[in-house]
């Protein structure tokens, strides 16, 4: 009697043993459960994957902010992929003939298509605050569009106009100006005539304080002018900054000046021609 039930006892020990080793348990109702291999599956998956934690507000915006970005990337590219050149300069650019925008511009010759910019340089957009808020608590405050208004016999029509800059941070800068009915046309048609209006500047160490190499500044004292407003760039010592407004400092660094002061006389509260005014003054770092 005793050998036989040592001999079970033997049995079902092997027994459980081989339920263990089969289905990684000891229980042969739990390992009948595990038969079902989607089930071990799915149960696996969920052991392994960490729960996600939600997230934060500002995460979400990152996120979503950056999507935007990266879709509106896609479409520029598909976009210059598909571009039909219309002009011989376009075409040049297209096949490859011209590389660099400085042979354009070197030139003086004319750009009739942005695209041309686009392919040739790694663009950087801002927008110059020319308008106003208008409202009992928000009046007064700078914003990126100008409204005006048309009165008709039908009413008043509403016109938004905005100026974009554009630059490489490397010598090149354009200013344009774009109306449309609405907020974003308007601001596609400014960033579209920034890029018809690139030119090139020049940059250099010339401060007298100052005798590194790397072209942090302008290479000397230059003047521009625009309606009353007045405006006198001077060089400055590498570390100074950009002592400049805050609508001259978009423009500066988009044309990739990291140090210079400035002068202004005149209303330079309109910042439509104070915007003018710097750039007739950066044309003429060109002069020899």
């Amino acid at each position: 009697m005793e050998k036989e039930e040592k001999s079970k006892s033997k049995k079902e020990i092997e027994a459980i043993k081989k339920t263990a080793e089969a289905y990684g348990t000891v229980s042969e109702e739990i390992g009948e459960k595990f038969k079902d291999e989607k089930k071990v599956y799915e149960e696996e998956i969920e052991k392994e994957e960490p729960k996600e934690q939600p997230k934060s507000q500002d995460e979400v915006i990152k996120a979503k902010r950056s999507e935007k970005r990266d879709r509106k990337a896609e479409e520029e590219r598909a976009h210059l992929e598909s571009w039909v050149p219309k002009t011989k300069l376009g075409k040049d650019v297209k096949n490859g003939k011209i590389k660099n925008i400085d042979e354009i511009l070197d030139k003086n010759q004319k750009i009739l298509e942005s695209e041309i910019v686009d392919l040739l340089l790694p663009i950087k957009t801002d927008l110059i605050a020319i308008g106003h808020a208008k409202g009992k608590f928000g009046g007064g405050k700078r914003r990126a569009w100008r409204q005006t208004q048309r009165v008709t016999q039908e009413g008043g029509v509403m016109t938004f106009s905005a100026m974009a800059v554009v630059g490489d941070e490397n010598g090149h800068i354009g200013v344009g100006v774009g109306k449309a009915g609405e907020t974003l046309p308007a601001r596609d048609k400014a960033t579209r005539k920034a890029k018809l209006n690139l030119i090139k500047i020049k940059r250099a160490c010339s401060a007298f304080d100052c005798s590194c190499e790397d072209p942090h500044s302008i290479p000397f004292v230059i003047e521009g002018k625009s309606g009353s407003v007045r405006i006198k760039i001077i060089p400055a010592p590498q570390g100074t900054g950009l002592v400049a407004a805050k609508e001259l400092q978009k423009i500066l660094k988009l044309a990739g000046i990291k140090d210079v002061y400035s002068q202004t006389k005149g209303k330079v509260r309109t910042t439509f021609n104070l915007i003018k005014a710097t750039m007739d003054a950066l044309e003429k770092t060109n002069r020899k």
